[in-house]
């Protein structure tokens, strides 16, 4: 339950009329993605069938960053948006969450920093936060206080891209090569069936649709590069909060820097 509170605190949703423009992706900047049937028939599986044994389906990542302690370093964006109304009402709800992570395996250390705007439970608004695992320690700097080894501490320095944006459970080769991020990548494609969204449970008489997805593989880092997400949303829960809402959701993951390891030091104020 605590690390599902930290999680709350990331993406709880605000409900002012007057509330402002997310910071980071905007509605207006994300583009619309192709179905992910148009993006499955882009181009004959014989031309760009990625190697062996990642020519099947894969089932290991239900959640997206499930591989990426095996890697040396690495650093990734994770980016969750919504924006619409409580269910059922006029009155506007939006939240944005945006959480940047570095990572060194050699020094088992791992650095996030957290931004989100809109108002959280107990913060303000355009909150931010960072912590540090270095080893055995955690520590967590917020609103200018370090702590160390505290529960919050822990649960924040361990936090993970799969815990926002989840994942798939099945996905199948689409036909696509691509260079994204610095990586050979490859299009693979799934089923709204086959949605792993751990930050969304579904109301009563409550709904979602896939209006757009992309999932990029990387078979030799074994990793995802990329995973986006676009769900038009009725009535549902968004991390336990007490209210459905409808409206969209966005979501963004990136993977960058794959093989070089990070300088992680103990934060500042630490």
């Amino acid at each position: 339950m605590k690390r599902l509170l930290w999680l709350v605190l990331l993406l709880t949703l605000t409900a002012s009329a007057a509330c402002t423009t997310p910071r980071g992706l905007g509605p207006q900047d994300i583009p619309t993605l192709a179905s992910l049937d148009d993006l499955a028939t882009a181009l004959p599986l014989t031309q760009n069938a990625p190697p062996a044994p990642f020519n099947g389906t894969l089932t290991a990542f239900a959640n997206v960053d499930n591989t990426l302690p095996s890697l040396a370093g690495w650093r990734y964006l994770v980016q969750l948006d919504f924006e619409g109304v409580f269910a059922d009402t006029p009155r506007q709800a939006r939240a944005s969450a945006r959480a940047e992570v570095w990572f060194n395996q050699l020094a088992s250390a791992r650095r996030i920093t957290i931004s989100t705007s809109g108002g959280l439970i107990g913060l303000e608004e355009d909150a931010s936060s960072e912590a540090v695992r270095l080893g055995p320690d955690a520590f967590l700097v917020q609103n200018g206080t370090c702590s160390r080894d505290t529960p919050d501490a822990i649960i924040a320095a361990d936090l993970r891209a799969g815990e926002l944006v989840g994942g798939v459970s099945r996905a199948t080769p689409g036909g696509r090569r691509a260079v994204i991020n610095g990586e050979e990548v490859y299009l693979y494609t799934f089923a709204p069936e086959d949605l792993i969204l751990p930050s969304i449970r579904i109301g009563d008489n409550g709904s979602y649709t896939v209006t757009g997805g992309e999932l990029w593989i990387s078979p030799s880092n074994n990793a995802v590069v990329r995973f986006y997400l676009n769900l038009d949303v009725q009535n549902v829960v968004i991390f336990d909060r007490p209210l459905p809402v409808s409206g969209q959701i966005w979501m963004r993951y990136d993977l960058y820097d794959i093989g070089e390891a990070a300088n992680i030091t103990t934060p500042f104020g630490c």
